[in-house]
Order: C-alpha cells, then structure tokens, then sequence
C-alpha cells in the first residue's frame, strides 16, 4: 500500500510580506514537521536562506506576473496543480498557528475540501467585489459567474484539498472564472478570489467540511463573529498588530535576529535599494 503524502503550502510574491512569512514559518514549525513549499515570485535570491532556516522547506516559482497582485492571485488558482502533496493545507504568509492542526489532514480522508465560511457569508452582501454600485450577484451572474442569491462566500486564506478528480475539475473552475472573468472585467469587479471561488463550488460542489472561526480567525473582524468558544488556533493577522502574547510563538533566535518585521515595514524602501 502506497503512503500518502501531505504537506502545507503558502504563496510569497510580494517582497514587502517577506517579515510575514518568516514568522508563519516559525509559527508551522512550532507544531508541524510536514514539508512546506512556498510559491514565491520575485523575492530576491539573497533572502531565500532565511526561508529555509527551519528545514523541509522547499522554494518553487509561482506563474510569474509583472503585477505582483495578479502573480499571488494566479498561484492561489494555481494550487492544485503546483501541489506535490496527496492532502495539501494552503495557509496565507499572514497567518500565525497557535496550535497543531493534524486534524484538518485527518478530515480530507472523508471530505474533499476543508475551509472556512467568510465572516460575511452571504454573497449578496458582498458589495466589496464590485466597483461599480449595483446588486451584487444579478452582477456577477451577468458576467458569466454562476452565482444564485443563497450562495456562500468562503474565506480562502485557508484550505485543505485532497487530490482527486473532483479538485481537479474544482480548481480548473475557480481558474478559468478568475481569468476569463474577474480578471477580464476589472472595469467592474475587483481583483479578487470570492466570486469566482464561489462560483466554482456552487458548480462543482465538493464534500466539504466546514470548520469554526476558530480555525482561521480574522482579528480585523473579531466584533463580527459573536462568541467564539473554542481556542483560537489559526490566527489571521498581519504580524505588527498580534498581540504580544501571540508573538512570544514565534520568537526565535533567528527572529529575532533579524527582527524583520520592524526593519522592513520601517525601511522597506531602503532594502529594495540596498538589493538591486
């Protein structure tokens, strides 16, 4: 019997959340010893070191893109097919593991797709994917996404796939809405995932497991969710605004080091110098 493999997987295209993504890095070796490969896109080659201090971690070029928002968005549509894993958990470089979370490898034995639902699920209250002001999903469903007024919106910063048939055709669909309508209609929406990410799942409509705020917690959002009960082991927020006792997971020799995060939002404009 073959073993299966799994594995983690974030994007890093942007050389500004460089910080961002040493101190997730930090975070996942904390409770995980599973390979992580970053998909990364214009990082300079002197800095990829620093990714690799804490080992199993492999580097691969995200598709490539002049427009750096576009680059991280076409590696997010691209996960499954860059995925090397069986069972594959996408975490965003912005997010710090408070606690292991073996168990979302464990549900995609019996789902195809773990996530969590957006803080506003309802699609129709999505007004942030348009720039024009109209209604949202007659809008979207206009342009060719296949959207229905009870279709959820999910928070794509974390999720976990399999690799099946299924997922295949699912992440072929979330590409080819995003590409040949997000992306071709920038006139009216917006850069981003939701429409077309819930359009592929309102198509494809994969076993899912639905995990608790807790597993992927927007501290912009807190106020939002109501009572969340259990421990918070995926936390959502850029590094300068955790709380001091969340930072304390990922402080490191070599974090602190470097003290990346408050060299680089300080002088961010002086590093691209100092690298060119």
């Amino acid at each position: 019997m073959t073993s299966q493999t799994k594995g983690i997987i974030t994007i890093l295209t942007l050389l500004y959340y460089f910080q961002y993504c040493i101190h997730f890095l930090a975070s996942v070796r904390k409770f995980h010893l599973e390979q992580i490969l970053i998909l990364i896109d214009r990082i300079p080659k002197i800095l990829e070191p620093w990714l690799k201090v804490d080992g199993n971690v492999i580097l691969q070029q995200a598709l490539a893109n002049e427009n750096t928002v576009l680059s991280s968005r076409k590696a997010k549509t691209s996960l499954y097919e860059q995925s090397p894993f069986d069972k594959t958990i996408f975490i965003d470089s912005g997010i710090c593991l408070l606690a292991n979370i073996s168990e979302i490898f464990d549900c995609l034995h019996e789902v195809d797709t773990v996530i969590t639902e957006d803080v506003q699920p309802a699609i129709t209250k999505n007004s942030s994917l348009l720039i024009v002001k109209q209604d949202v999903v007659p809008t979207l469903k206009f342009l060719g996404l296949p959207l229905k007024e009870n279709s959820i919106q999910h928070n794509t910063g974390f999720i976990g796939f399999n690799k099946s048939e299924l997922n295949k055709k699912l992440f072929a669909k979330f590409k080819n809405y995003f590409d040949e309508i997000v992306f071709k209609n920038q006139d009216v929406l917006l850069l981003r995932y939701q429409g077309a990410f819930a359009a592929k799942m309102e198509v494809v409509k994969p076993k899912l497991k639905i995990l608790p705020a807790s597993d992927n917690f927007l501290t912009k959002w807190k106020d939002s969710y109501g009572d969340v009960t259990e421990p918070i082991k995926v936390l959502h927020c850029t590094y300068p605004v955790r709380p001091q006792s969340v930072k304390a997971v990922i402080h490191l020799f070599y974090t602190k080091a470097l003290n990346i995060a408050k060299f680089m939002l300080s002088n961010i404009s002086n590093l691209k110098l100092l690298l060119c």
